[in-house]
Order: C-alpha cells, then sequence, then structure tokens
C-alpha cells in the first residue's frame, strides 16, 4: 500500500522543466530511495512534498488523499543544507522547533532531553549553536526532525560530514523509526547507503523517472551472469576447455589459489560451468558477481543519455 504517491507531476521554471510526468510510489513502512545526478529534480519533488511549492500539473496524494496543507504536521523533514540559528542557545531553539510542529514546551523539553542524553549532545543545552561542531548541529536537526513522531520523514543527504561512528548511528536510529512504522524518503548520491537501508528507489535524471522498484528486484534485472571462481589446478589451457558461450573476463594466477571471473552467455547456466570446470580444477569459492546500485546508477544514467 502506498503512503506517499505523485502521478504524472510537472514543474516547470521558467525554460527549464524540472519535473516531467514523474510517478513515484512510496509504500507503507518503507525507506524508499530518491536518486539521480545533480540538477535531476530531486530536490524540486521533496519541494513539492513539503508544499514549498506546488506543481504545475499532475497529482499528489499522502495516506491515500490528496495532499493538503494541514498534512504538513505529519512530514519531517531533514534538508541537505541545514538552517539553524547560530546565536541561539541549543536547547531553547529546539524546544522552539518542535512547538512549530505543534508540541507543547513541557512535552517538548522532556523528549528532546532524552533524545540529546542518547546522543550525547546533553551538555550542549545551554550552548550557543555556533559554539558547536557541524556534527552535533546535524544531530540536533535530525533529533528536532524527528521528534515530533512524524508519519512520512524525508532526509536530504542526512549523512553528510558525518564520520563513520555518527553515520552508523543515524543508520541505526533511521532503520529503528521505519520499524516502528515511520514512512521515509531517503535522498542521498551514496549507492552504499542506498544497498545498506533502503528497500525501495526511484532514480530520476533529466527531470524524468527513469528506474524505480524494490532494490532486490533491481538488482536481479541488472545482473550480468558473471561469476568469480577461486580454484587450484589447471591454469593455463581454460580458453581451450571451456564453451564459446563462456567467455574469460580476467585470470589471475595466485600464491594459494586462482582466480576467475568469467561471464556466460546465450543461457548458458552456472551448473554448466561448473560441470565443464569440475574435471580440472578444485574450486575453493564459487560465487555471482551482482551488480553494485552504484554500477546500476552508472549504467542506468549513461543508457539514458544515448536515448
Amino acid at each position: 500500500m502506498a503512503f506517499f504517491e505523485t502521478k504524472n507531476v510537472v514543474k516547470q521554471y521558467a525554460e527549464h522543466k524540472a519535473l516531467n510526468k514523474v510517478s513515484i510510489s512510496v509504500p507503507k513502512g518503507s525507506i524508499f530511495g530518491l536518486l539521480g545526478p545533480n540538477g535531476a529534480g530531486k530536490t524540486t519533488l521533496i519541494r513539492i512534498i513539503n508544499q514549498i511549492t506546488g506543481p504545475d500539473s499532475g497529482e499528489v496524494f499522502f495516506d491515500g488523499k490528496p495532499l493538503l496543507p494541514k498534512d504538513i504536521k505529519r512530514i519531517g523533514y531533514l534538508p541537505e543544507e541545514r538552517g539553524l540559528y547560530k546565536k541561539m542557545k541549543v536547547g531553547e531553539q529546539a524546544v522552539y522547533l518542535a512547538q512549530l510542529k505543534g508540541m507543547s514546551q513541557k512535552e517538548a523539553t522532556k523528549k528532546l532531553k532524552i533524545w540529546f542524553d542518547k546522543f550525547d549532545i546533553l551538555q550542549w543545552w545551554d550552548k550557543k549553536v555556533e559554539e558547536l561542531s557541524k556534527g552535533m548541529q546535524q544531530k540536533i536537526q535530525f533529533v528536532v526532525t524527528i521528534l515530533h513522531e512524524p508519519e512520512l520523514l524525508i532526509f536530504d543527504e542526512p549523512f553528510s560530514g558525518f564520520d563513520p561512528i555518527n553515520t552508523n548511528l543515524l543508520k541505526k536510529e533511521i532503520l529503528e523509526l521505519r520499524d516502528k512504522g515511520a514512512t521515509i524518503i531517503f535522498s542521498t548520491h551514496n549507492m552504499g547507503s542506498v544497498e545498506e537501508i533502503c528497500d525501495h528507489i526511484a532514480l530520476i535524471n533529466k527531470s524524468e523517472k527513469i528506474l524505480d522498484g524494490p532494490v532486490d528486484l533491481i538488482k536481479k534485472r541488472y545482473r550480468t551472469n558473471t561469476y568469480q571462481i577461486n580454484y587450484t589446478g589447471e591454469f593455463d589451457q581454460l580458453e581451450k576447455i571451456l564453451k564459446s558461450d563462456i567467455k574469460i573476463i580476467e585470470k589471475v594466477k595466485g600464491i594459494e589459489f586462482n582466480t576467475l571471473k568469467i561471464k556466460l552467455n546465450n543461457g548458458i547456466t552456472s551448473n554448466e560451468l561448473l560441470e565443464q570446470l569440475l574435471p580440472y580444477l578444485n574450486i575453493i569459492s564459487f560465487n555471482e558477481i551482482v551488480p553494485s546500485m552504484n554500477d546500476i546508477f552508472i549504467r542506468v544514467v549513461n543508457e539514458n543519455k544515448k536515448i
């Protein structure tokens, strides 16, 4: 079931078409990766979701109904460009921002102190924002974004500027938010993060959606029937042994074992490959090389350039 959905959304700025009939469907309780090169249209779509701007045409649905101004309180948005007031005290500002989302001062203060303690920033409550590191400021904005327990969360490059320890901390919190029922739109250039936490993705390029679906199915769709084999045994005569439909991409002679990378063509199966190799090789490991999301991203964007 889609919790957030756009249908044929178009947005034009003067001579530039930012979105051209873009349709996405974000399943309830999922982490949805919104991907694309710089200038593809991702930010425009996020601005439409947050009602900062509206589409020129097309439809936007939130929880099964047309998106309305009142729905903004059910949405939490962490922008890529952070926006804390440098001269305000941290706690005072966090409480103020929480109140803008409908929380009382008492409730906001109580919940903020729990989160600040969890993120080890409670000692900075009475400090000015300008005294904090960039990483600490990002933690505060993350807390403020999720504090009112929005049903839809939008994170735009949430790990930007974070060290590996704090990146893992935020990943853990985002996964827990999903597991508690939140629906999350996650915009990033980091394809490694996409593989780690996203359930579904949509790839936008040149204002159009060019790929979408569950991450696991997309990876299967772009399989190349390429395998890596670590082995001992025959090395120099393999080309003569194998059928013409089995192409050796790479052959590396090692000290303890050798390595082959092989691509299967014309319907040759992995079982047929093994049948050909086993009389000659002692196979130590046999693995399919599944393309990464980064490989798929580059391939699909480059193919789209040729159209």
